[in-house]
């Protein structure tokens, strides 16, 4: 008897449970409270955009002119610089070998001047003994063509001696000028931003994805902020401006407009690709600020507010009005 009531006591089983399943499966899941507020504008109206922080100098990415391996690194992230300090040094073994040969040749080329000045002096000498003759006789004028003809000669071969030793003087400057190269130095001031090259690393030339070095003037640091185009037309270049720090809404500060770039151009993704779009164009807009006022750092994102006029243009009603013939 008990075989006759298992089964619809199994379906009914199955479905209380299914309803059950149902009812739980359909309730809301809850928001999850947000690990930091976002950022509120200060300004009735306004512009906002995505802010990345960037040396006053811009972020300077340093490359090598010339490839080869890297033996030495003079400055580590986060030191101070001055123009001219070296930063990083390439294998030079092979050019201080042809600097000891274009030496070399330098020093033979400059005895062949002083042989060749000799030769001159001796050659200068017989023809004024032979021009110092009166009586014709003594001397045949053959002979006094052929001193003359010698030194001729030897003052054409002192020219010859004097311009092996410039080009002697060349090829050595150019063997020192790229030892030079293999010596990367700063051409500015300011402060070691990030290392990507170590002792035994190979550093190509050229343009980079991913520079060797990186450096900047931190001495004012400036926001480089993405204005969609859509809302291009509505910033001011004396309109005021809030940055606030992402992660912390509580941390912000004044902007002080520094420059635009009137071009615009397709927006950055901020993944760190430095070939990823996406598909909006924005006008970039620089603001300063001074460092002592907010601890940020160069490359941090920032949610900046721009005050802006309304959305609706004040030529809009007059558009609608010529549209329509009808008065607004």
């Amino acid at each position: 008897m008990f075989a006759r009531y298992l089964l619809p006591l199994l379906a009914l089983t199955g479905f209380l449970f299914g309803v059950y399943m149902v009812v739980t499966g359909n309730k809301p899941i809850p928001v999850a409270k947000a690990v930091a507020e976002p950022a509120q504008a200060p300004f009735a109206s306004f512009i906002a955009g995505a802010g990345l922080v960037e040396a006053r100098s811009e972020n300077i990415a340093i490359g090598t002119p010339l490839p080869g391996v890297v033996t030495r690194v003079a400055v580590k992230a986060g030191d101070l610089i001055k123009t001219g300090q070296l930063l990083f040094e390439l294998d030079n073994r092979e050019t201080r070998a042809e600097e000891g040969v274009r030496a070399a040749v330098l020093g033979r080329a400059r005895a062949g001047v002083e042989e060749a000045s000799a030769a001159l002096k001796e050659a200068a000498i017989l023809l004024r003994l032979a021009e110092s003759v009166d009586d014709r006789r003594a001397i045949s004028l053959e002979e006094l063509e052929r001193r003359r003809n010698a030194h001729a000669i030897a003052r054409a071969r002192l020219d010859s001696a004097k311009a092996q030793v410039a080009q002697a003087e060349a090829e050595l400057a150019a063997v020192r000028t790229t030892l030079d190269r293999l010596q990367v130095r700063a051409l500015a001031d300011g402060e070691v931003l990030k290392v990507h090259i170590h002792p035994g690393e190979f550093a190509a030339a050229g343009v980079l994805s991913t520079p060797l070095m990186v450096l900047g003037n931190l001495s004012e640091l400036r926001i480089r902020v993405d204005i969609d185009e859509n809302d291009a037309w509505r910033f001011r270049k004396g309109a005021k401006a809030v940055a606030y720090l992402r992660g912390n809404r509580d941390f912000s500060t004044d902007l002080s407009f520094a420059y635009v770039e009137p071009y615009v151009i397709p927006k950055r993704s901020l993944t760190g690709d430095s070939t990823e779009r996406v598909d909006t164009r924005v006008l970039q807009v620089l603001y300063r600020f001074d460092p002592s006022r907010l601890a940020a750092y160069v490359g941090q994102q920032m949610d900046v507010f721009i005050e802006a006029p309304d959305m609706i243009p004040r030529a809009a009603p007059v558009a609608a009005q010529a549209i329509s013939g009808v008065p607004q």
